[in-house]
């Protein structure tokens, strides 16, 4: 029998009253799955239950677990699982809290609305929760997020919701994003000929660039050591995927994200639909990330007008060895569990 128990953030004094929003949900059943309503309606667990969490979860959490959205402050890196709005270039173009990031058309921090302020609880159920994020004066956009646990399989779908809070029309995409720690091995279906793939090394710093393998039509990262004098490996890979799924293997599970596959002209022409973001320190335990993101369509809204997009990720048991090879041959089961013909 599936539960939900909601975690409720307690006052200091006396720990008798609850918080105006709660601190975490958790959705246990199939998967064990916890999202922060406090930090903008961010997953910061799943995995099977009793095994170790996939994501990547950042020290921030307990750090600053009551933050307040600042147009002016830094980015606050909790990590985990969240919703970005694409493309990265306007992030700042279209507001007026911050006038020099919009000069500058600055692409760091995202929007702090949209990060971490407070989302409010719609809906909660059994192996059910729905939000409502808050108004974002940067993006114009407010987001509502589900999340759905299937049933019968160990499986959940993750859903979002954008909808112009403005007077005139605003352009934006749905951009998932999820950190996993840099040794997951992911695969991305590609072209035969490896077309569709842009690769940016972020070279500079002590850092060498990525290293890309493409086989079989399967794209993925490998973790070579970097050059003499360096210290890691960073960038990131923009793909236009051929079917629409990412596939990851760490800590003894293989997971599947699936989403709807779209072609390249219905995303932005500065992202791609599938972008694998990679920072990697072989001597630095524990910094490194990879992102995993995908982008739904590039969409004008009119005032009030929403769109819609939808992640479901699929986990099981992984038992055999960690090898590109190995866990290519796990592929075809993987991708049946998860309804993928």
């Amino acid at each position: 029998m599936r539960a939900l128990v909601l975690v409720l953030a307690m006052a200091a004094a006396g720990g008798a009253a609850a918080a105006p929003h709660p601190s975490t949900v958790r959705l246990e059943g199939t998967l064990a799955v916890e999202v922060a309503p406090r930090l903008g309606g961010r997953l910061l667990h799943l995995s099977l239950p009793g095994r170790p969490n996939l994501l990547l979860v950042g020290d921030a959490v307990r750090a600053r677990p009551e933050p307040e959205p600042d147009a002016d402050g830094p980015h606050i890196p909790y990590m985990g699982h969240e919703v970005w709005v694409g493309p990265q270039a306007d992030w700042w173009r279209f507001q007026d809290l911050n006038p020099a990031r919009r000069r500058a058309a600055a692409q760091w921090p995202p929007d702090p609305w949209l990060a971490h302020a407070p989302a409010r609880v719609l809906e909660q159920g059994e192996g059910h929760l729905r939000l409502e994020g808050a108004p974002s004066p940067v993006s114009g956009v407010r987001l509502v997020h589900g999340f759905t646990l299937a049933p019968d399989r160990p499986a959940i779908a993750l859903e979002v919701e954008m909808r112009n809070i403005r007077r005139e029309p605003v352009a934006r995409d749905i951009w998932f994003n999820s950190r996993v720690p840099p040794e997951t091995r992911v695969f991305v279906p590609v072209a035969a000929d490896g077309g569709g793939v842009r690769v940016r090394s972020d070279t500079g710093g002590g850092y060498d660039g990525l290293v890309v393998r493409t086989a079989d039509g399967l794209l993925s990262l490998e973790l070579e050591p970097p050059g003499p004098g360096l210290h890691g490996r960073r960038g990131k890979v923009f793909i236009q995927p051929a079917a629409g799924w990412i596939a990851g293997f760490r800590a003894g599970q293989a997971f599947l994200i699936r989403f709807d596959h779209q072609p390249p002209e219905r995303i932005h022409p500065e992202q791609g639909q599938v972008e694998l973001y990679m920072d990697w320190r072989p001597d630095a335990a524990d910094t490194g990330m990879l992102e995993l993101e995908v982008h739904g369509p590039y969409t004008t809204l009119a005032p009030g007008a929403a769109v819609r997009a939808r992640e479901e990720w699929t986990v099981l048991p992984y038992p055999g060895q960690d090898t590109p090879q190995a866990q290519a041959a796990f592929l075809p089961r993987l991708l049946e569990a998860a309804g993928v013909r």
